[in-house]
């Protein structure tokens, strides 16, 4: 298929894809992804500054990260419409503009509630970007040629909540927590000019009828889902965390029975009954949750058990992140090559090899042991997320692209939200149980063995999931696109 005959197929008119360059709009892309994905893990070491200067409570001052996540986990789910009613250019620069103005109003804030505002601004940008980039991907190149860009846009999505943590913490050593607003607003400005000379539109919008109804149930479902989760790790539970995750899951049942129904739907769930996308989605809720647990739980374990630092255990951590990102335009051009196969299958056996490995260590485990097993586990997942992603959106015909990146992205917020609060709370639950053994339980160094035995049994479900993907590996195929869907 010619690039023409591809733009023909994914419904262009807008303007032949033709003589189109595909790298500057691969570019613009990532430089606003960049900076957009950045700013998630930008502000959390920022925190104890802000509590003080603000002076709002901890549970407060938690609102700065959980909305943020609550706007990007209802945000995504709509984005599938919005692909639809908007150009590539309209969504792209719409996106850009919310998060530049959320970036102004956050450095320039004079009070928590104004800060809040411009937190919720950038994850409304955040949350339209993703699927304009996935989308736009999907229709710029044929499926022989994907993984090579798909892998591009990983080295983005992985290398920017990397770096935040370690780059805030050098930022405030000298410069006060306004700085981490102001130093990105000029590349966030950057990248609209741009986006404004290079973006081309690769879709024509066909405007689907906007079910008012479908939005409602989406917003309070996947909502309250990923508000209840990621609120669970608080003192205090009650309805504020089992009512709405019950209120979500209930709402988010009618979504789906609404969705089967319904002529023109938010969401197309029949892009389930193509089994390589149903693999796939699979996969990633089981990648997404051992990547969030790793990463919430291995700073526990660095700063409560190991005595480390914030800084140190953030640089002990970000040479397997900047790898993971690195790695991924490599991962994306031997899938090109191999098919999914030759990368999954090693990769989630690899992982179960690494994860059996963090099941062993002690407090006597070296740095440089924990250094090495947190490459090896970043570079699994790397051999798995993009390659699995890229082959079951390859399956799926042209009309369900915006659907099918919309159910990625937003099973990758729930799984996330959902993960970090099972696996902390599994540890918690194992720091418990040690504790109440203990002859001495206030004692340093058996506060440091107790956090050691709740990261074991974190870790051991953690082996579990990730023998639950090795098994789903030996189900993948490579997938040729517009495939028919299984009765």
């Amino acid at each position: 298929m010619t690039v023409n005959e591809h733009a023909a197929a994914a419904g262009g008119g807008t303007e032949s894809l033709e003589h189109v360059k595909r790298m500057p709009i691969l570019i613009s892309l990532m430089i606003g992804a960049f900076f957009s994905i950045l700013n998630e893990t930008l502000l959390n070491v920022a925190f104890p500054e802000l509590m003080i200067e603000l002076g709002v409570t901890a549970p407060t001052l938690q609102w700065l990260a959980t909305g943020y996540m609550l706007v990007v986990g209802v945000l995504v789910p709509s984005s599938a419409l919005l692909v639809q009613w908007f150009t590539t250019r309209q969504m792209f620069l719409g996106a850009m503009i919310l998060f530049t103005l959320g970036t102004l109003v956050c450095g320039t804030a004079p009070h928590f509630a104004f800060l809040l505002l411009g937190r919720l601004l950038q994850a409304a940008g955040t949350g339209l970007m993703l699927p304009v980039m996935m989308n736009t991907i999907l229709v710029l190149y044929p499926p022989e040629k994907r993984g090579g860009a798909m892998g591009t846009i990983g080295l983005v999505i992985m290398f920017a909540p990397a770096i935040g943590p370690t780059l805030s913490g050098l930022i405030l050593q000298s410069l006060q927590w306004r700085w981490l607003f102001y130093l990105v607003l000029p590349f966030a400005v950057f990248s609209i000019v741009f986006a404004s000379i290079y973006l081309k539109n690769v879709s024509q919008p066909t405007k689907p009828k906007v079910d008012v109804v479908s939005i409602v149930l989406s917003t309070i479902g996947f909502g309250g889902i990923v508000y209840g989760f990621s609120s669970s790790g608080g003192a205090d539970g009650g309805f504020r965390v089992y009512g709405t995750i019950l209120i979500g899951a209930i709402a988010l049942l009618l979504f789906v029975m609404r969705q089967l129904r319904v002529k023109e739907p938010l969401m197309d769930l029949r892009a389930f009954a193509y089994p390589m996308f149903t693999v796939t989605a699979i996969l990633l809720i089981i990648m997404m949750m051992t990547l969030f647990s790793t990463m919430s739980l291995l700073p526990f374990l660095f700063q409560g058990a190991l005595g480390m630092t914030v800084f140190a255990s953030g640089l002990l951590m970000l040479p397997g992140s900047l790898l993971n990102g690195l790695i991924s335009p490599l991962t994306g051009k031997l899938f090109d090559k191999f098919g999914p196969r030759a990368l999954v299958i090693p990769g989630t056996v690899f992982l179960v090899v690494i994860m059996w490995f963090f099941t062993r260590v002690n407090l006597d485990t070296s740095k440089a042991t924990f250094l090495v097993l947190h490459i090896c586990i970043m570079i699994a997942i790397s051999m798995i997320m993009m390659p699995t992603q890229t082959n079951g959106l390859n399956q799926l015909p042209q009309r369900y692209y915006p659907h099918g990146t919309a159910i990625l992205n937003t099973l990758q917020q729930v799984a996330g939200a959902i993960g970090v609060a099972f696996f902390i709370g599994i540890m918690t639950t194992g720091q418990s149980k040690y504790l109440a053994q203990s002859s001495d339980p206030k004692a340093p160094v058996e506060m440091a063995k107790a956090m050691v035995s709740g990261v074991h049994n974190a870790f051991l479900y953690g082996l579990g999931f990730a023998v639950l993907a090795l098994v789903l590996a030996f189900f993948i195929k490579r997938s040729q696109g517009q495939a028919k869907p299984t009765s």
